[in-house]
């Protein structure tokens, strides 16, 4: 996806989290996120929004310690402001990163082309996930995530989070896991041994422990974890079950 993609994707799912947060009690619980009501679901994406705009407006060449980074987030509203606060922040990302020169330089922690393509990025699958467990909060699903989007996200995850060395994705016997996406060109196949997990993206024939194959907006979500296998009939699975409840228990995702 480009830039301008990401920027879009941002937007669209920025909004679309205020409008689930608009029509539900800040009390209700989050179920894809259990220690978390909604109010705790849009304080961490409001501050998970600033804290972006400002490494990336700042040109900041680190990352923020906890005092500059409370400091450029600034105190946390009440309830009663906090749904105009989240919209404030998540338009203020939104301006920073349209309005950023192709060539910034600041810090990020995931391999890609530029800072801006890996803010812009990162921000857009923070954002659409976070959507759905506003969606979730609210009792009611939200539209489904676009196709290239869901696609991208897959990406992400297993290529650069997973992949890293801070990544807790470990077996201590070698297995393989094919994720194949069924409406749009998405193979990935991952190698979890006691090492970071290795993964290439070619359609080997080579059988794998487990095969998930399905819409792309479905992996998505099953793998980010905000869906269960049993919530994702649409996704088949072929092999060893037990390759999904590791992936469940130990994919899980970190900051810098």
């Amino acid at each position: 996806m480009e830039i301008t993609a990401h920027i879009d994707a941002l937007r669209l799912e920025g909004t679309r989290l205020a409008e689930a947060a608009a029509r539900t009690d800040l009390a209700a619980p989050v179920p894809t996120c259990p220690e978390w009501q909604l109010g705790d679901l849009l304080r961490h994406i409001g501050y998970v929004h600033r804290w972006a705009t400002a490494t990336l407006s700042k040109g900041l060449p680190a990352p923020m310690d906890e005092a500059d980074a409370q400091a450029a987030v600034g105190p946390m509203p009440d309830d009663a402001a906090l749904l105009d606060w989240y919209r404030a922040g998540h338009a203020a990302l939104v301006d920073a990163l349209t309005r950023a020169p192709a060539d910034t330089e600041c810090w990020s922690f995931l391999a890609a082309p530029s800072p801006l393509a890996f803010w812009a990025r990162r921000q857009a699958h923070e954002t659409a996930v976070h959507r759905h467990d506003a969606d979730e909060a609210a009792g009611l699903p939200g539209p489904a995530v676009d196709t290239a989007l869901a696609l991208d996200g897959i990406d992400e995850l297993v290529r650069a989070f997973m992949s890293r060395s801070r990544s807790t994705l470990r077996s201590e016997r070698p297995r393989t896991l094919r994720i194949r996406a069924t409406d749009g060109p998405g193979s990935w196949l991952v190698t979890i041994t006691q090492e970071p997990p290795a993964v290439t993206t070619d359609e080997s024939p080579e059988p794998a422990d487990l095969t998930l194959t399905g819409p792309a907006r479905v992996l998505y979500l099953l793998l980010w974890n905000r869906l269960t296998a049993e919530q994702a009939p649409e996704v088949e699975r072929a092999g060893d079950p037990d390759l999904l409840d590791l992936w469940r228990d130990a994919a899980t995702v970190r900051w810098s």
